[in-house]
């Protein structure tokens, strides 16, 4: 008698294929689209320069956001 595993038995699986390498597009941060979501999230020009990556040197870090210590109304316990 066949003893059976107690592992269900799966396919062979297909072979691994090649995956293409993404070509990255050159995008205008001058165009109408980028200038209207500069617009809606920018408030002066340094911090347009700094979203689009052109930060001046020395200019201060920001701080990720600090995460509360309330979930859902209720104060946790520790």
């Amino acid at each position: 008698m066949a003893v059976k595993s107690s592992k269900p038995k799966r396919g062979k699986g297909k072979s691994s294929k090649k995956k293409a390498k993404k070509v990255a597009k050159e995008v205008d941060i001058l165009s109408p689209a980028a200038m209207l979501n500069a617009y809606y999230i920018c408030h002066n020009a340094p911090a347009c320069l700094e979203f689009r990556g052109f930060a001046w040197p020395g200019s201060p870090k920001k701080k990720g956001k600090k995460r509360s210590n309330r979930v859902a109304g209720k104060q946790r316990t520790q």
